[in-house]
């Protein structure tokens, strides 16, 4: 059990500083309570009971969720391959959809480059039927990756939102239906954005506690609930404990306030992001598991049962002074 730090932004910094803690631990909390002094520890006896629980899925199935930001570089790509591994590690089968023409990266990411052979567009043209393009991961046979089109290739005038139902129409009514279908958005609000939030039904929106790309995330909220989807949940990544205490950076709670969202998940800044990126290997597979790996299965988990997180603030304690800290002790 771990605990974040942070200071409000807003708060005066001559009194009583603030702490907002995150759990990661392996179960969801709809709630976080937190205690002043010390929070009381699960046992281990329910702490294995919890681990051994799989996640009731929600909703009915498929569920075709749009992973999007609206300002590039937030982390899109990395929050989907490692959102959609951690489904497929808890059981569930995932189909994660590549929808940025000529810059993909997911393939990158998820170490599958060099077994793109086809395409959706191939699909679409009659090249190759719509199987073929699929590529199964072979650490997870229950995770498969479905790239638009190739590297460096412009959208066809013919590709829009109607051709992006139909290729999800068709994962649908495949021989083995999938439970879920993350659909990797392009940055911005052009006509990539608007073919790839078209067969979803809920929003991911992936933001950084920067004012730049709230104010983005804010437009393309109110782009989301135009479209008709109104089940839009946040995660805030990239947060720094050190900045927020300087108050150099906005924290969670602000980030909330601002736009209204529920919190799906708060991934702290870790710099194994970048090694599993280059790597091919995404984050939440490294062992021993790191602090924002464990963020993301969390994430995932309360993505299953439709759930969301709560920052709560509380004031800390002020912090014990001995007899020799007069003298510079």
């Amino acid at each position: 059990m771990t605990s974040l730090q942070l200071h409000h932004p807003t708060h005066n910094s001559s009194s009583s500083p603030y702490l907002l803690s995150a759990f990661f631990s392996p179960f969801p909390l709809k709630t976080l309570n937190f205690r002043a002094k010390k929070p009381s520890r699960p046992s281990p006896a329910l702490c294995a009971l919890q681990w051994n629980r799989k996640p009731e899925l929600a909703g009915p199935t498929p569920r075709v969720a749009v992973i999007t930001s609206g300002k590039g570089g937030v982390g899109k790509t990395t929050t989907t391959a490692n959102i959609g591994l951690s489904l497929a590690r808890l059981g569930f089968s995932v189909i994660a959809v590549d929808a940025d023409v000529g810059l993909r990266n997911l393939d990158l990411l998820l170490g599958l480059e060099n077994r793109v052979n086809y395409t959706a567009i191939d699909v679409l043209n009659g090249d190759c039927r719509l199987d073929q393009a699929l590529v199964r991961d072979k650490r997870w046979s229950n995770f498969q990756l479905l790239c638009i089109s190739k590297p460096r290739s412009k959208l066809p005038l013919g590709f829009g939102g109607k051709a992006l139902i139909w290729i999800v129409d068709s994962l649908k009514s495949g021989p083995t239906t999938p439970d879920f279908i993350l659909i990797d958005c392009p940055a911005g609000i052009d006509a990539g954005f608007i073919t790839a939030i078209t067969p979803a039904n809920e929003a991911i929106l992936v933001t950084t506690p920067d004012i730049t790309a709230l104010r983005d995330a804010d437009r393309v909220t109110g782009l989301l609930e135009c479209d008709g989807i109104k089940d839009i949940k946040m995660i805030v990544n990239r947060v720094r404990t050190d900045l927020i205490r300087g108050e150099d950076m906005m924290s969670v709670l602000d980030v909330q306030e601002m736009l209204g969202l529920a919190l799906l998940g708060v991934i702290p800044e870790d710099a194994e992001v970048i090694r599993s990126t280059n790597r091919g290997f995404p984050l939440v597979l490294n062992k021993p598991p790191t602090l924002a790996g464990l963020a993301f299965e969390q994430a995932a988990w309360r993505l299953v049962e439709q759930d969301s997180m709560k920052a709560v603030m509380i004031e800390e304690e002020p912090k014990k002074r001995g007899f020799f800290s007069f003298f510079g002790g």
